[in-house]
């Protein structure tokens, strides 16, 4: 398993080896003891969310309140998605910055995204299945969204799937009417980048 940091810092991609043969694959999607290598933290789990999606369904850009926020491995064991971290902490040096990685089921790369970043994805195809190891429970008070079309993000977002077909971008009424990063950053809604640090510090013991 390899563990490579994102542009975003503290997001992280995870390509794992994946033993295959003429009855299938096998591999080890998630390793605590890795994890805990790469970043210096335990990612205490105490949630495991899956969603199925449509090709061109756009969920996200999601966060979570600091503290505790929500930590998030991402796996995609059916389909193909593009997974999308943006740095949405005031006061980082990458602040609106975002990165992405193609995880599907050919390569069964996942993605990390630790508390205090906003996270985002697409799916490539229909059917396609993503799941979520969380650090925290669903906290709907402390939940928050940002418009993943916002053009001060600048997304590229794909308008084609995995088989070369077009799609059109579907969203849900929530995210649609979700503020731009400018506006959730004035409304007091944003993680501030200091807090972040001295939180996943406290995490890392």
């Amino acid at each position: 398993m390899q563990i490579r940091e994102l542009k975003v810092p503290d997001a992280y991609e995870i390509t794992p080896v994946v033993h295959g043969d003429s009855r299938g694959a096998f591999l080890e999607w998630y390793r605590a003891d890795k994890l805990e290598e790469a970043t210096g933290r335990h990612l205490d789990l105490r949630q495991a969310n899956a969603s199925v999606s449509a090709a061109g369904s756009i969920r996200g850009i999601h966060f979570a309140d600091v503290p505790p926020s929500q930590a998030k491995w991402v796996f995609c064991p059916r389909g193909a998605l593009l997974d999308v971290v943006v740095d949405i902490r005031v006061g980082s040096p990458t602040f609106g910055q975002w990165d992405s990685v193609l995880l599907d089921d050919v390569d069964r790369r996942a993605v990390f995204v630790t508390e205090g970043l906003g996270h985002a994805f697409v799916a490539l195809e229909e059917g396609t299945t993503i799941n979520y190891l969380c650090s925290a429970t669903f906290s709907p008070g402390r939940e928050h969204g940002i418009n993943p079309l916002d053009p001060a993000i600048g997304i590229e977002w794909p308008t084609v799937g995995r088989d070369g077909s077009p799609f059109e971008p579907l969203l849900s009424a929530k995210d649609t009417a979700a503020p731009s990063l400018a506006q959730a950053e004035a409304d007091g809604l944003l993680p501030q980048y200091d807090e972040v640090q001295a939180f996943l510090q406290s995490l890392r013991g």
